[in-house]
């Protein structure tokens, strides 16, 4: 005891009280930081939970109407400055870490279920939506940057997709912020819109599932309308949207060399690695290769469930309307055609040939 109380009075109090100050500097940081927006990304998630229980209500899945009412508050009331680097982990970390835990929710063989026809699918839905969205902008005389954008966050995955362009066009910071803002507007169209429109079509789960992947522009709005439809349309939906995902990457390289042909600057800009794509896809082949409890996966399935309502919250609350009437109506009327375009070109492919 003696040496205990020795070793302790040798330490410089001064040091201690150098501690303690960094550690309440860490705890304020943190506070002053994420901490806020993911406080407010659970009270929207929270009365999403709370609103599904009621009637009338019960038709939406909680993500739907968290997004719904995260994009009410944040136009309604505005969404604090303190609250945005929450919001933003929740949109991003939160999201991209549901995902990854959605694996065990899927199996090789549920993945091997859209086929080799539905990965053809995806690839043609995403390849003609680009073109033609990139051919309209310059027919109707939209910045050419801003239409790579728009095609992008239309034709792969949202706003990731955007952001991910972005590093290649090196487009205005405004151009981005209307290319998100129309983007998660009608993707959210999409999302309420397309599991109404599903009995009318005459679409079965699976083909559903497949057009929605193919054809609704973020990761999050996907996994909305394809659980809206049933389990069996979400998994297939996901699969298919994560599809898409995956080609991220060989189209930013794509862009990258075309914008290269076009500069004198011949320095390569490097395209993002769409990590929890590969992170799914690892915890999917756990999930075949091992038997995982019961009780594990219920877990996993609640965990996933509540992150991504708060990913699609956050979502809602990013969401400024105010920002579309910043570049005018052509690019608006851009980002429309466009979804008009996927949506019916996908569908036509899922009738036809899925």
């Amino acid at each position: 005891m003696s040496s205990v109380t020795r070793i302790a009075n040798e330490i410089p109090k001064s040091k201690i009280s150098a501690d303690l100050a960094a550690g309440r500097r860490r705890l304020d940081s943190a506070w002053n930081g994420i901490i806020p927006g993911i406080v407010l990304v659970a009270m929207i998630t929270a009365v999403a939970f709370s609103a599904h229980n009621v009637s009338g209500f019960a038709l939406f899945s909680p993500m739907i109407l968290a997004v719904v009412a995260g994009m009410v508050y944040s136009n309604v009331l505005g969404t604090p400055a303190h609250a945005k680097a929450g919001i933003a982990f929740s949109q991003k970390r939160l999201l991209r870490f549901a995902i990854v835990l959605l694996g065990f929710q899927l199996t090789l063989g549920q993945v091997a279920a859209i086929g080799a026809s539905g990965v053809g699918i995806v690839a043609l839905t995403l390849a003609s939506t680009f073109v033609f969205t990139i051919t309209l902008g310059r027919l109707i005389g939209v910045d050419h940057k801003l239409a790579q954008l728009i095609a992008a966050g239309t034709s792969i995955c949202g706003a990731s997709a955007i952001v991910a362009t972005n590093i290649v066009t090196d487009a205005r910071d405004e151009d981005v912020t209307y290319a998100v803002a129309s983007i998660t507007l009608f993707g959210t169209i999409a999302m309420l819109g397309f599991p109404l429109l599903a009995p009318m079509l005459g679409l079965d789960q699976h083909a559903f599932g497949l057009w929605a992947g193919a054809s609704i522009h973020e990761v999050a709005q996907v996994i909305g309308a394809g659980f809206q439809n049933g389990t069996q349309s979400g998994e297939i939906a996901t699969v298919a949207k994560l599809t898409r995902v995956a080609m991220l990457a060989p189209m930013v390289i794509a862009l990258g060399l075309m914008a290269r042909r076009r500069s004198s600057d011949q320095s390569a800009a490097r395209p993002p690695m769409p990590w929890f794509v590969a992170a799914f896809v690892a915890v999917v082949a756990l999930n075949s290769l091992v038997a995982v409890p019961t009780e594990v996966k219920s877990a996993m399935a609640l965990a996933t469930t509540i992150m991504l309502t708060m990913g699609l919250a956050a979502m809602g609350l990013q969401a400024d309307i105010s920002q579309l009437r910043s570049r005018g109506l052509r690019p608006l009327a851009l980002a429309f055609s466009a979804f008009l375009f996927i949506g019916c070109f996908s569908l036509m492919l899922v009738k036809f040939v899925g």
